[in-house]
Protein backbone atom coordinates (compact mmCIF):
# COMPACT_ATOMS: atom_id res chain seq x y z
CA UNK A 1 0.00 0.00 0.00
CA UNK A 2 1.07 3.58 -0.39
CA UNK A 3 1.92 6.10 2.12
CA UNK A 4 -1.72 7.79 1.93
CA UNK A 5 -3.87 4.42 1.99
CA UNK A 6 -1.51 2.90 4.66
CA UNK A 7 -2.30 5.94 7.20
CA UNK A 8 -6.16 5.24 6.39
CA UNK A 9 -6.68 1.38 6.06
CA UNK A 10 -4.28 0.56 9.14
CA UNK A 11 -6.90 -0.48 11.95
CA UNK A 12 -6.90 -2.29 15.13
CA UNK A 13 -9.07 -5.29 14.82
CA UNK A 14 -13.16 -4.48 15.36
CA UNK A 15 -15.29 -5.25 18.25
CA UNK A 16 -18.53 -7.42 18.04
CA UNK A 17 -20.25 -4.13 17.11
CA UNK A 18 -18.48 -3.87 13.91
CA UNK A 19 -17.62 -0.03 13.85
CA UNK A 20 -16.13 1.57 10.85
CA UNK A 21 -14.01 3.62 12.64
CA UNK A 22 -12.01 2.36 15.52
CA UNK A 23 -12.95 3.27 19.02
CA UNK A 24 -11.03 4.40 21.43
CA UNK A 25 -10.15 2.19 24.75
CA UNK A 26 -10.26 4.79 27.54
CA UNK A 27 -9.44 2.18 30.33
CA UNK A 28 -6.49 2.16 32.76
CA UNK A 29 -6.42 -1.76 33.07
CA UNK A 30 -7.69 -4.65 31.89
CA UNK A 31 -9.30 -8.06 33.05
CA UNK A 32 -8.40 -11.71 33.18
CA UNK A 33 -10.63 -14.84 32.29
CA UNK A 34 -8.65 -17.25 35.22
CA UNK A 35 -5.48 -16.59 37.45
CA UNK A 36 -3.67 -18.95 34.90
CA UNK A 37 -4.00 -16.59 31.95
CA UNK A 38 -2.88 -13.32 33.79
CA UNK A 39 0.10 -15.05 34.22
CA UNK A 40 1.03 -16.21 31.22
CA UNK A 41 0.19 -12.69 30.30
CA UNK A 42 2.94 -10.80 32.77
CA UNK A 43 5.18 -13.65 31.93
CA UNK A 44 4.81 -12.99 27.85
CA UNK A 45 3.49 -16.55 27.01
CA UNK A 46 0.28 -14.89 25.87
CA UNK A 47 0.09 -11.92 24.10
CA UNK A 48 -2.81 -9.41 25.56
CA UNK A 49 -3.28 -5.79 27.40
CA UNK A 50 -2.67 -5.90 31.17
CA UNK A 51 -2.11 -1.99 31.99
CA UNK A 52 -2.50 1.30 29.68
CA UNK A 53 0.88 2.76 31.01
CA UNK A 54 2.30 0.29 28.63
CA UNK A 55 -0.13 -1.38 26.37
CA UNK A 56 -3.56 -0.08 25.26
CA UNK A 57 -5.44 -0.72 21.79
CA UNK A 58 -5.79 2.42 21.26
CA UNK A 59 -2.30 3.65 21.65
CA UNK A 60 -0.48 0.39 19.88
CA UNK A 61 -2.99 0.99 16.70
CA UNK A 62 -1.20 4.99 16.32
CA UNK A 63 2.27 3.16 16.95
CA UNK A 64 1.84 0.47 14.73
CA UNK A 65 0.42 3.03 11.89
CA UNK A 66 3.38 5.59 12.32
CA UNK A 67 5.95 2.88 12.30
CA UNK A 68 4.74 1.67 9.18
CA UNK A 69 4.48 5.27 7.88
CA UNK A 70 8.32 5.74 9.12
CA UNK A 71 8.83 2.29 7.44
CA UNK A 72 10.85 0.95 10.48
CA UNK A 73 9.61 -1.80 12.44
CA UNK A 74 8.44 -0.81 15.78
CA UNK A 75 7.29 2.40 17.58
CA UNK A 76 6.83 3.42 21.13
CA UNK A 77 4.45 6.33 22.00
CA UNK A 78 4.90 8.99 24.73
CA UNK A 79 2.85 11.35 25.87
CA UNK A 80 4.60 14.45 24.67
CA UNK A 81 7.65 15.25 22.11
CA UNK A 82 10.07 16.14 24.83
CA UNK A 83 8.57 13.11 26.39
CA UNK A 84 10.59 11.09 23.31
CA UNK A 85 13.02 13.32 23.30
CA UNK A 86 14.22 12.43 26.69
CA UNK A 87 13.44 8.72 26.12
CA UNK A 88 15.17 8.49 23.18
CA UNK A 89 18.70 9.87 25.26
CA UNK A 90 17.78 8.13 28.88
CA UNK A 91 17.06 4.51 27.20
CA UNK A 92 20.40 4.20 25.67
CA UNK A 93 22.84 6.01 27.65
CA UNK A 94 24.43 5.82 31.16
CA UNK A 95 26.60 7.57 33.52
CA UNK A 96 29.94 7.69 31.73
CA UNK A 97 28.72 8.27 28.41
CA UNK A 98 29.39 11.14 26.05
CA UNK A 99 26.76 12.42 23.08
CA UNK A 100 27.53 14.13 20.30
CA UNK A 101 24.74 16.73 19.48
CA UNK A 102 24.22 19.08 16.68
CA UNK A 103 23.46 22.67 17.94
CA UNK A 104 20.93 23.65 15.63
CA UNK A 105 17.63 21.50 17.72
CA UNK A 106 14.97 22.47 19.39
CA UNK A 107 15.78 24.88 22.41
CA UNK A 108 14.42 22.78 24.85
CA UNK A 109 16.35 19.39 23.62
CA UNK A 110 19.50 21.82 23.55
CA UNK A 111 18.37 22.25 27.73
CA UNK A 112 18.36 18.72 28.36
CA UNK A 113 21.32 17.60 26.23
CA UNK A 114 23.39 20.52 27.81
CA UNK A 115 22.12 20.78 31.22
CA UNK A 116 19.50 17.84 32.66
CA UNK A 117 21.91 14.62 31.16
CA UNK A 118 25.14 15.98 32.91
CA UNK A 119 23.38 15.97 35.85
CA UNK A 120 23.53 12.27 35.31
CA UNK A 121 26.85 11.92 34.87
CA UNK A 122 26.52 11.72 30.82
CA UNK A 123 28.86 14.70 28.67
CA UNK A 124 27.97 16.60 25.77
CA UNK A 125 29.82 18.17 22.86
CA UNK A 126 27.57 20.56 20.11
CA UNK A 127 28.76 20.41 16.72
CA UNK A 128 27.99 22.67 13.97
CA UNK A 129 25.84 20.71 11.45
CA UNK A 130 27.19 22.70 8.74
CA UNK A 131 31.26 21.68 9.26
CA UNK A 132 30.92 17.78 9.03
CA UNK A 133 34.45 17.75 8.32
CA UNK A 134 34.91 19.06 12.52
CA UNK A 135 32.75 16.58 14.03
CA UNK A 136 35.74 14.22 14.25
CA UNK A 137 37.24 16.37 16.71
CA UNK A 138 34.12 15.76 19.00
CA UNK A 139 34.78 11.90 19.23
CA UNK A 140 35.61 10.76 22.25
CA UNK A 141 36.39 6.64 23.55
CA UNK A 142 32.50 7.13 25.22
CA UNK A 143 30.60 8.89 22.65
CA UNK A 144 27.07 6.39 22.18
CA UNK A 145 25.21 8.50 20.01
CA UNK A 146 24.51 11.27 17.45
CA UNK A 147 21.83 13.46 18.10
CA UNK A 148 20.47 15.33 15.08
CA UNK A 149 17.42 17.28 13.87
CA UNK A 150 17.14 17.79 10.67
CA UNK A 151 15.41 20.40 9.67
CA UNK A 152 16.21 22.30 12.38
CA UNK A 153 13.77 24.28 14.49
CA UNK A 154 13.98 27.57 13.89
CA UNK A 155 16.95 27.82 11.75
CA UNK A 156 16.30 25.19 9.11
CA UNK A 157 19.30 23.99 8.57
CA UNK A 158 19.46 20.37 6.76
CA UNK A 159 22.46 17.59 7.62
CA UNK A 160 23.48 15.32 4.81
CA UNK A 161 21.46 12.04 6.34
CA UNK A 162 23.39 9.61 4.36
CA UNK A 163 26.97 10.97 5.15
CA UNK A 164 25.71 11.58 9.26
CA UNK A 165 24.97 7.58 8.98
CA UNK A 166 28.75 6.99 7.62
CA UNK A 167 29.59 8.87 10.21
CA UNK A 168 28.18 7.47 13.20
CA UNK A 169 28.65 3.88 11.75
CA UNK A 170 32.21 4.53 11.69
CA UNK A 171 32.38 6.00 15.16
CA UNK A 172 30.05 2.99 16.28
CA UNK A 173 27.47 6.09 17.38
CA UNK A 174 23.58 5.51 17.56
CA UNK A 175 22.07 7.70 15.08
CA UNK A 176 19.70 9.56 16.74
CA UNK A 177 16.82 11.62 14.01
CA UNK A 178 14.28 14.19 15.59
CA UNK A 179 12.13 13.57 12.19
CA UNK A 180 9.33 16.51 13.79
CA UNK A 181 9.49 18.96 10.70
CA UNK A 182 9.46 16.66 7.93
CA UNK A 183 7.04 14.45 8.97
CA UNK A 184 7.17 10.50 7.66
CA UNK A 185 5.43 11.87 4.70
CA UNK A 186 8.14 14.10 3.40
CA UNK A 187 11.65 12.06 4.98
CA UNK A 188 12.32 8.97 6.31
CA UNK A 189 15.33 8.86 8.16
CA UNK A 190 15.56 5.03 8.38
CA UNK A 191 16.02 4.88 4.68
CA UNK A 192 19.29 7.07 4.82
CA UNK A 193 20.69 4.84 8.09
CA UNK A 194 18.98 5.96 11.06
CA UNK A 195 18.60 4.22 14.27
CA UNK A 196 16.27 6.09 16.31
CA UNK A 197 13.63 8.49 15.14
CA UNK A 198 11.79 10.63 17.19
CA UNK A 199 8.64 13.09 16.80
CA UNK A 200 7.03 15.75 18.68
CA UNK A 201 3.52 14.47 17.45
CA UNK A 202 2.06 17.41 18.50
CA UNK A 203 2.92 19.36 15.79
CA UNK A 204 1.90 18.17 12.01
CA UNK A 205 1.07 15.02 12.80
CA UNK A 206 -1.84 16.32 14.78
CA UNK A 207 -2.49 19.27 13.06
CA UNK A 208 -5.04 21.08 14.40
CA UNK A 209 -3.60 21.86 17.68
CA UNK A 210 -5.69 19.52 20.13
CA UNK A 211 -4.08 17.05 22.14
CA UNK A 212 0.09 16.39 22.95
CA UNK A 213 2.26 13.13 22.01
CA UNK A 214 5.25 11.76 21.03
CA UNK A 215 7.27 8.70 19.29
CA UNK A 216 10.37 6.89 19.50
CA UNK A 217 10.44 4.63 16.35
CA UNK A 218 13.49 1.98 14.89
CA UNK A 219 13.97 -1.60 14.66
CA UNK A 220 12.48 -4.08 16.98
CA UNK A 221 15.55 -3.87 19.66
CA UNK A 222 16.05 -0.80 19.70
CA UNK A 223 12.29 0.09 20.38
CA UNK A 224 11.78 -2.63 23.16
CA UNK A 225 14.72 -0.43 25.48
CA UNK A 226 12.47 2.64 24.89
CA UNK A 227 9.38 0.56 25.85
CA UNK A 228 10.95 -0.96 29.01
CA UNK A 229 12.10 2.92 30.04
CA UNK A 230 8.39 4.07 29.42
CA UNK A 231 6.54 1.08 31.62
CA UNK A 232 9.06 2.13 34.38
CA UNK A 233 8.96 5.91 34.44
CA UNK A 234 5.46 6.24 32.99
CA UNK A 235 5.25 9.18 30.36
CA UNK A 236 2.76 7.14 28.59
CA UNK A 237 0.67 8.27 25.86
CA UNK A 238 -3.16 8.83 26.72
CA UNK A 239 -5.66 6.43 24.94
CA UNK A 240 -7.92 9.76 23.86
CA UNK A 241 -4.53 10.68 22.40
CA UNK A 242 -3.50 7.82 20.78
CA UNK A 243 -6.89 7.81 19.28
CA UNK A 244 -6.96 11.54 17.78
CA UNK A 245 -3.04 11.09 16.39
CA UNK A 246 -4.29 8.14 14.70
CA UNK A 247 -7.28 9.50 13.19
CA UNK A 248 -5.10 12.73 12.16
CA UNK A 249 -2.54 10.32 10.61
CA UNK A 250 -5.48 9.58 7.83
CA UNK A 251 -5.25 13.24 6.21
CA UNK A 252 -1.46 13.91 7.06
CA UNK A 253 -0.50 13.60 3.76
CA UNK A 254 -2.91 15.65 2.46
CA UNK A 255 -2.61 18.34 4.98
CA UNK A 256 0.89 18.34 4.41
CA UNK A 257 0.75 18.81 0.71
CA UNK A 258 -1.08 22.24 1.55
CA UNK A 259 1.48 22.92 4.44
CA UNK A 260 4.18 23.12 1.84
CA UNK A 261 2.52 24.58 -0.96
CA UNK A 262 1.36 27.34 1.30
CA UNK A 263 4.97 27.76 2.52
CA UNK A 264 6.76 27.46 -1.01
CA UNK A 265 4.80 30.43 -2.25
CA UNK A 266 5.09 32.00 0.95
CA UNK A 267 8.86 32.24 0.72
CA UNK A 268 9.09 32.78 -2.33
CA UNK A 269 7.10 36.45 -2.04
CA UNK A 270 9.12 36.61 0.89
CA UNK A 271 12.21 36.88 -0.99
CA UNK A 272 10.86 40.01 -3.71
CA UNK A 273 10.05 41.71 -0.49
CA UNK A 274 12.13 45.03 0.09
CA UNK A 275 10.98 44.93 4.00
CA UNK A 276 12.77 41.25 4.61
CA UNK A 277 16.77 40.66 4.69
CA UNK A 278 16.51 36.99 4.79
CA UNK A 279 14.38 33.94 3.68
CA UNK A 280 14.64 30.64 4.70
CA UNK A 281 12.80 27.84 3.08
CA UNK A 282 14.75 24.09 2.29
CA UNK A 283 12.92 24.62 -1.15
CA UNK A 284 13.79 27.54 -1.84
CA UNK A 285 17.25 27.73 -4.92
CA UNK A 286 19.04 30.36 -2.66
CA UNK A 287 19.40 27.68 0.93
CA UNK A 288 22.56 26.89 1.42
CA UNK A 289 21.29 22.95 1.74
CA UNK A 290 18.96 22.95 -1.23
CA UNK A 291 20.45 20.15 -2.53
CA UNK A 292 20.66 18.17 0.06
CA UNK A 293 16.69 18.80 0.50
CA UNK A 294 16.15 17.58 -3.19
CA UNK A 295 18.08 14.93 -1.91
CA UNK A 296 16.35 13.64 1.04
CA UNK A 297 13.20 15.42 1.28
CA UNK A 298 9.84 15.00 -1.25
CA UNK A 299 9.00 18.43 -0.62
CA UNK A 300 10.15 21.91 1.56
CA UNK A 301 7.87 21.28 4.87
CA UNK A 302 5.39 23.76 6.34
CA UNK A 303 8.06 25.91 8.46
CA UNK A 304 9.30 29.61 6.64
CA UNK A 305 11.65 31.61 8.90
CA UNK A 306 13.20 35.01 7.69
CA UNK A 307 14.78 37.96 9.29
CA UNK A 308 13.26 42.01 8.68
CA UNK A 309 15.22 45.21 8.52
CA UNK A 310 15.43 46.23 12.37
CA UNK A 311 16.08 44.12 15.71
CA UNK A 312 13.88 43.21 18.73
CA UNK A 313 11.27 46.17 18.82
CA UNK A 314 11.08 45.90 15.01
CA UNK A 315 10.17 41.71 15.88
CA UNK A 316 7.43 42.67 18.20
CA UNK A 317 6.28 45.56 16.29
CA UNK A 318 5.33 42.78 13.45
CA UNK A 319 3.79 40.21 15.75
CA UNK A 320 1.77 42.59 16.99
CA UNK A 321 0.44 44.22 13.79
CA UNK A 322 -0.44 41.00 12.34
CA UNK A 323 -4.53 40.66 12.10
CA UNK A 324 -5.41 36.92 11.25
CA UNK A 325 -1.98 34.15 12.00
CA UNK A 326 -2.22 33.00 15.61
CA UNK A 327 0.91 34.00 18.53
CA UNK A 328 0.68 31.11 20.12
CA UNK A 329 3.70 28.41 20.72
CA UNK A 330 2.97 25.73 18.76
CA UNK A 331 3.43 24.61 15.03
CA UNK A 332 2.50 22.36 12.47
CA UNK A 333 -1.71 23.74 12.81
CA UNK A 334 -4.35 24.14 10.67
CA UNK A 335 -3.91 27.63 11.22
CA UNK A 336 -1.27 29.95 10.45
CA UNK A 337 1.06 30.63 13.29
CA UNK A 338 3.68 33.63 13.96
CA UNK A 339 6.20 33.59 16.60
CA UNK A 340 9.96 35.19 17.67
CA UNK A 341 12.20 31.94 18.58
CA UNK A 342 14.82 34.30 20.02
CA UNK A 343 12.26 35.83 23.12
CA UNK A 344 10.05 32.01 22.92
CA UNK A 345 11.65 29.10 22.10
CA UNK A 346 15.38 29.71 22.24
CA UNK A 347 14.78 32.21 25.28
CA UNK A 348 16.74 29.75 27.16
CA UNK A 349 19.61 29.63 24.64
CA UNK A 350 22.77 31.87 25.50
CA UNK A 351 22.76 34.32 22.85
CA UNK A 352 26.74 33.50 21.63
CA UNK A 353 24.94 30.08 20.67
CA UNK A 354 21.58 31.47 19.31
CA UNK A 355 23.64 33.94 17.54
CA UNK A 356 25.84 30.87 15.70
CA UNK A 357 22.17 29.30 14.38
CA UNK A 358 21.15 32.49 12.85
CA UNK A 359 18.49 32.93 15.46
CA UNK A 360 19.06 36.73 15.50
CA UNK A 361 16.43 39.13 17.59
CA UNK A 362 15.21 40.03 13.82
CA UNK A 363 14.31 36.56 13.01
CA UNK A 364 10.23 35.77 12.59
CA UNK A 365 8.97 32.11 12.08
CA UNK A 366 5.74 30.85 10.44
CA UNK A 367 4.10 28.00 10.62
CA UNK A 368 2.25 28.09 7.39
CA UNK A 369 -1.28 26.79 7.70
CA UNK A 370 -3.70 25.28 5.54
CA UNK A 371 -5.81 29.31 4.84
CA UNK A 372 -5.96 30.67 1.44
CA UNK A 373 -1.90 31.85 0.81
CA UNK A 374 -3.26 34.87 -0.36
CA UNK A 375 -4.58 35.29 2.94
CA UNK A 376 -1.75 34.53 4.37
CA UNK A 377 0.17 36.80 2.37
CA UNK A 378 -1.83 39.52 3.18
CA UNK A 379 -1.86 39.67 6.33
CA UNK A 380 1.76 39.07 6.34
CA UNK A 381 2.28 42.01 3.88
CA UNK A 382 -0.11 44.68 6.22
CA UNK A 383 2.24 43.81 9.42
CA UNK A 384 5.54 44.41 7.51
CA UNK A 385 3.60 47.60 6.17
Amino acid sequence: MKFETKAIRIQSDRSQHREHSTPIHPTSSFVFESAEQMQDVFSGKENGNIYSRFTNPSVEEFQTKLAALEGVESCMATATGMAAVFTSLMAFLKKGDHIIASRAIFGSSFQVISQTLPEYGITCTFVDPRKMETWNDAVNQNSKMLFLESPSNPGLELIDLEKASVFAKTHNLLLNIDNCFATPYLQEPAKWGADIITHSATKFIDGQGRVMGGAILGKKEIVEKAYLFVRRTGPSLSPFNAWVLSKSLETLAVRMDRHCSNALALAKWLEKNDKVKKVNYPFLASHPQYEIAQKQMSQGGGIVTFEIDGGLEDGVNFLNSLKMLSLTANLGDSRSIASHPASTTHLRVPEEDRLKLGITNSLIRISTGLEHIDDIIEDIDQALS
